[in-house]
Formats: structure tokens, sequence, C-alpha cells
């Protein structure tokens, strides 16, 4: 087992820290992050750090780059307050990954990788065509992380869409139907397993196995 002291860590190779230390979280969301700027021209961006804030109202947390240099999917949501989340899945994970790539701000990443921009009505950001599941989110709060200069931005689910094979009778959401895959680090990507649904945990109930997936689970 390998142990690293914070001075250890500090004193890494840049890249190599930033890839350890990116693993350290685990798996986490893929999504692409679907924004237009003022004139209407679109981009798109990979993110994984889209999180669950609460569900009344829904609200979701996404950290963004510090803007120290230009950031286009943060500086696109500024000016126009919405934005779109889009879950990866696995026929679109190559392209997704390519959205990273620092292109020019006139240069719509849909049309360098190859996605297609769907535009609902009375909705500013484009989504993406080919994803399963997608959202869009307004702007409601953008909080600054001093310590790191990054920005936390909070959204409103306002829109969403998904197969409805997909959705159970109970509101549970099986991503994994619709393709969705994970993020590890910088740029694992991960097809998942669903081992199966355990029951509300209480401190005096057991729990029950409300769904058995993988055997052995």
């Amino acid at each position: 087992m390998k142990r690293l002291l914070r001075e250890d860590i500090d004193a890494l190779d840049k890249r190599f820290r930033a890839a350890l230390i990116n693993s350290l979280s685990g798996f986490k969301s893929a999504n692409l992050i679907g924004t237009c700027d003022i004139k209407g021209q679109p981009n798109l961006s990979v993110v994984s750090s889209v999180v669950h804030l609460g569900s009344n109202p829904p609200l979701f947390g996404m950290v963004m780059r510090p803007p120290v240099v230009p950031r286009h999917t943060y500086e696109n949501i500024l000016a126009t307050g919405s934005y779109t989340i889009n879950h990866i899945n696995v026929a679109i994970a190559e392209q997704a990954h390519q959205t990273s790539a620092r292109y020019d701000r006139e240069e719509s990443e849909f049309d360098a990788v190859g996605l297609t921009p769907i535009w609902r009505k009375d909705f500013r950001a484009p989504a993406v065509e080919e994803a399963k599941v997608r959202m869009g989110l307004q702007l409601i709060r953008d909080i600054d992380i001093e310590e790191n200069q990054t920005r936390f931005l909070v959204g409103e689910l306002k829109w969403v869409e998904f197969p409805e094979s997909a959705i159970a009778e109970d509101g549970y959401l099986n991503i994994e139907d619709a393709g969705t895959v994970a993020i590890s680090g910088l740029d694992g990507y991960h097809q998942t397993n669903h081992l199966g649904r355990l029951s509300y945990a209480k401190p005096d109930k057991e729990i029950v196995r409300l769904q058995e997936v993988m055997q052995g689970f």
C-alpha cells in the first residue's frame, strides 16, 4: 500500500499530480454542457463535476475551472443564464472527450466533433441530440471558491428529457439502460454494471433488496 504525505504530493510532477488527485474522488458523472453566446454561437464542453443539490426545488451544482483564461462555457452561462446538461453515452464518448480541446470561440464544438445541437422553445442553450438524457438549467448562483479560484455554479432544472423505457414506477431513472457512462480521473471512461437497488435505510429496519441484478449482491 503506497502512502503519500502532503509534502510528497506537492513534490510530484504537475501532470502526474493532476491525474492522481482527479482520480481520488472515484467515478464521476460524465456530461456535455451545451451553451451559446449572446449571438447564438453554440458551444459544447465535457464536464465531470455535476452534482445533485436537492429535489425541491430541483438544483444541480457544477464546478468550473478558474476563469484566468477564456472559459467559453462559463462566459456563455453568465451571459445568457442558460445551459444544458447532457449525459455522455457509449456511442458518443470519443466525440464528447474531443470537446475538451481548446477550440476558437468562433468554432462550434458541435460541428468540430460531429454532434448535433437541438433547440427547445423558449430556451436559449442547445442540447445534444445524440444524448439519451438531457436537461435544461437556469443559473441561479455563481460562487467563488477562494482557495483555488474555481467557480461553483448552481442551476435550477427547467426541463428534462429521457427514454420513457428507463423510468421506473417510483421515479428511479435507470441511466445504465440509457447508456450513460462514468468518468474517472481526467480521461478514463467507464461502462457500469448495475448491482441492484436497496430499500430506504432506517435504524430499526433491515435493508431489503428491492432489485438484485448482479448475482451475489
